[in-house]
């Protein structure tokens, strides 16, 4: 299962992302494409994530739901022979499979900007309590 993120909202893109870290792909690579926003002639298979109805992701949503609305698509587009079931992700019975090494770099990446953001927040109280 190959898919592309591409959202409006920074916050859902990541958490996508985190969700599907192991499913990430190029557009041109990509089986299907997941938005935040509706977007006309596509020659992808694409899904809309939204609050409203015509959504076909409803938020909020759960990993776990994410990953059997995305299987249940991927059978239905004939692609299902791809997609790793539920179960598989999250458990490793097998002794001989093991879990794939996490890829830290986002990870870093929104450590990195959430201390930063930390930081200016803090440097904005402490100039905020000394001009007073």
């Amino acid at each position: 299962m190959k898919i592309y993120i591409q959202c409006k909202s920074a916050l859902l893109q990541r958490s996508l992302e985190m969700f599907l870290s192991d499913y990430l792909s190029t557009y041109k690579q990509s089986d299907i494409v997941l938005r935040d926003f509706q977007k006309k002639d596509e020659t992808k298979p694409h899904f809309f994530i939204a609050s409203n109805e015509d959504a076909d992701i409803q938020k909020p949503f759960t990993r776990s739901y994410l990953l059997q609305f995305l299987e249940k698509k991927y059978s239905e587009l004939g692609l299902s022979d791809t997609v790793k079931t539920l179960e598989e992700l999250e458990t490793f019975t097998d002794e001989n499979i093991e879990p794939k090494t996490p890829n830290f770099d986002l990870l870093e990446k929104r450590i990195e900007l959430l201390t930063l953001e930390y930081q200016k927040n803090i440097l904005n109280v402490v100039k905020a309590f000394y001009e007073k």
